[in-house]
């Protein structure tokens, strides 16, 4: 029997935030503009934690988890919420496709790294995000990097964040990095298969 969503009742921020997105993509923007005015929608989504609810908030005692929001049908977009148990983090990764990190909750390091020529190391220091910043990656765009570890800043407490991928994100053939730089394909998947649809409007309350 599918259980009901205890929704927020602000879930419209979500709803608006994909509808904008959607529009912004509809443009055919250089991925300069969609990081940048992204960006700038993602960070007003998650400028508010009163949205989520908590069935997509909820800690694994194991290992990070990352929950689907929305799927656009065009496989153009998604939107991810990651939630990170006290102490947790991922392995050195990739995205091969543009990325926004927006902090909801609680606080996180993202490292980058090189590893272009077959070994990988640390580029800079690691950004800590708070709640209401964002971060991009891009395999392309100059100045940022693909390739990053993240881990909760806290050791006692949970985080989420908020993540806009351009590309159905759990479908996509990527990499996790070893420290001497070896490649190990993957395909993340989602931890929420077994949730309920969160558009359900039988279990939602409608936008303001």
């Amino acid at each position: 029997m599918t259980q009901a969503i205890d929704a927020s009742p602000q879930l419209w921020r979500l709803r608006e935030f994909i509808g904008g997105f959607a529009q912004l993509l509809d443009r055919k923007p250089a991925e300069d503009r969609i990081l940048s005015e992204g960006g700038a929608l993602l960070r007003q989504l998650v400028s508010h934690d009163d949205w989520l609810p908590p069935q997509y908030a909820e800690p694994d005692p194991q290992r990070y988890r990352q929950f689907l929001l929305h799927a656009d049908s065009g496989q153009r977009f998604s939107v991810v919420s990651f939630v990170w148990g006290p102490g947790q983090s991922t392995p050195v990764h990739d995205h091969t496709v543009w990325g926004l990190i927006g902090m909801l909750r609680g606080a996180e390091y993202s490292q980058s790294f090189d590893a272009g020529d077959g070994s990988l190391a640390p580029v800079g220091e690691a950004v800590r995000l708070e709640p209401g910043k964002v971060e991009a990656v891009s395999p392309s765009a100059a100045g940022l990097h693909d390739v990053h570890q993240v881990r909760n800043a806290f050791t006692d407490r949970t985080s989420i964040s908020i993540h806009v991928y351009g590309a159905n994100i759990g479908a996509v053939r990527r990499s996790v990095y070893q420290p001497d730089g070896t490649r190990k394909l993957f395909i993340s998947g989602y931890s929420n298969a077994t949730l309920p649809n969160i558009w359900d409007l039988s279990a939602n309350p409608a936008s303001p």
